[in-house]
């Protein structure tokens, strides 16, 4: 990676400088929206479907809300990731050239490794070699996509030390000027992926009636690269920004940092949003723990993560993985996130971005995670 003191400031000025540089080399992802997915999310739930919940007993909120789904399952490679492995390759290699290390025209050719399969992408584009490290319990589709485009992966066991004890035995391995890429805890990463949400904001004000703006966006939280880079896409632009985690097992473990007031470092889930096992990265955590970049995490059960899937794939027809389907699982079920959007819808419908982050599934076990 290029050194981290050199890094561009976490700004969105930044995150448009990463936007020009990667411009070509991802898709400009869609934007969708469904009359009938803002019928639910406008409807108050039941008092049934509340029964056993922290909000028992209480009166459903009623939120006036406008989904735009920004489709980052029809990204290269089906998801964001290539966004932040193309802005830290090209960062790392512009650097090197600066200081006259031409890596093209080097005897020891530089290897790029990775914990992302966004980086076997853009390793391949770029005319590097590269490695991925991924869980033994990935998805079958993300492990055929990474080697599809020309990646070796390497297995590891599903916790991020696992994954780290791999990356480190190919670091130290001769013959190649090996080069880790974080999947989010870098600036370059997490820049790239902000470029997003320059992306969702150019494309409402296309979308948009006009005299109407983007009030919101809510994006899943992992490592908390593509949170964080959204959340500084937005800077200065008055669009509030919230994080959205499945609750398994504490797989939650931004919004309980949030609540403890500092970063959890652990986790060991197997939500069935297999994306979002990670504990948020250390730099992002500085971005997401401010107030002013996002206001709020809201977390959801296994069953409400299905609920969302079957709703996308019943009305929407896309393809979209569990984890993508968390914002929306919050969007309609979530009474804390609910009522606050309802406080500030006033007289008017509250238009809420919602990033669909990736659709690498097995097809042949949708009927099992929607069952």
């Amino acid at each position: 990676m290029a050194d981290i003191s050199t890094c561009p400031s976490l700004t969105r000025t930044s995150v448009q400088e990463a936007a020009h540089r990667i411009k070509g080399k991802v898709h400009r992802t869609p934007v969708l929206s469904s009359s009938y997915v803002d019928s639910i999310a406008s409807s108050p739930q039941t008092t049934a479907a509340l029964k056993g919940t922290p909000w028992e007993g209480q009166k459903p909120s009623r939120p006036r809300i406008h989904i735009l789904f920004k489709c980052e399952n029809l990204q290269k490679i089906g998801a964001f990731k290539p966004r932040g492995a193309f802005n830290a390759m090209l960062r790392y290699l512009e650097e090197q050239k600066a200081q006259g290390n031409d890596s093209t025209r080097q005897e020891i050719p530089v290897r790029f490794i990775s914990h992302s399969s966004g980086g076997s992408l853009a390793a391949k584009e770029l005319g590097c070699p590269a490695h991925v490290v991924m869980p033994s319990i990935s998805m079958p589709a993300k492990i055929a996509a990474t080697k599809g485009y020309g990646a070796t992966v390497h297995f590891s066991g599903p916790t991020p030390p696992e994954r780290l004890a791999v990356v480190d035995r190919l670091m130290s391995e001769p013959g190649y000027r090996n080069v880790f890429i974080p999947p989010y805890d870098h600036p370059d990463t997490l820049l790239g992926q902000g470029t997003l949400g320059l992306e969702l904001q150019e494309q409402a004000v296309e979308l948009l009636p006009d005299n109407r703006r983007l009030h919101g966006i809510i994006a899943p939280c992992g490592g908390g690269g593509m949170l964080s880079g959204v959340a500084l896409s937005c800077q200065g632009t008055g669009i509030k920004v919230f994080g959205a985690e499945p609750s398994f097992e504490g797989a939650d473990d931004c919004r309980r940092g949030l609540l403890a007031g500092h970063r959890v470092k652990q986790v060991r889930s197997l939500t069935i949003a297999d994306g979002l096992r990670t504990p948020v990265g250390e730099i992002p955590w500085k971005i997401i723990s401010n107030p002013d970049n996002v206001q709020g995490v809201f977390s959801v059960t296994e069953d409400q993560i299905r609920s969302a899937l079957e709703i996308v794939l019943q009305r929407m027809k896309i393809v979209i993985e569990p984890s993508s389907a968390v914002p929306l699982a919050v969007v309609l079920y979530n009474e804390d996130f609910r009522r606050l959007i309802e406080t500030q819808c006033d007289d008017n419908t509250f238009n809420l971005g919602l990033v669909i982050s990736g659709g690498n599934v097995d097809v042949r076990k949708l009927a099992e995670l929607v069952g």
